[in-house]
């Protein structure tokens, strides 16, 4: 099974326009950065999409890094700053799609938000 995760910083208290913009930037990123078969196997399966919380922007790095560092694909949304905070402000993070449990090791400790 597939999925993908997106990381949002909680301290942000971000509208939910803006948290929604945040994290479909922070899918469709991810999305693009992947390998194309992994992405046509996830859509067959429906495109799990689950969104967790971090507390700010130390945690969110550190979830971001350890993905990286384990070879899935990672994305970290940074904010152009034109409405609700100051630009290069580091918003969210996506991960995968890939494999659930590859995933689940780095971010399964992380609470739904």
């Amino acid at each position: 099974m597939y999925k993908q995760v997106i990381l949002v910083r909680r301290d942000l208290k971000l509208p939910k326009g803006k948290l929604a913009a945040q994290c479909a930037h922070a899918s469709v990123d991810a999305v693009l950065k992947s390998d194309k078969k992994t992405v046509k196997a996830w859509a067959e399966e429906g495109m799990a999409k689950i969104v967790l919380k971090v507390k700010d922007e130390p945690e969110l790095i550190k979830f971001f890094q350890q993905a990286k560092d384990n070879d899935l694909t990672a994305s970290l949304i940074t904010d152009a700053g034109r409405t609700v905070v100051a630009p290069g402000t580091k918003t969210c993070a996506g991960i995968g799609p890939d494999d659930e449990e590859l995933i689940d090791k780095i971010t399964g400790s992380l609470s739904l938000l």
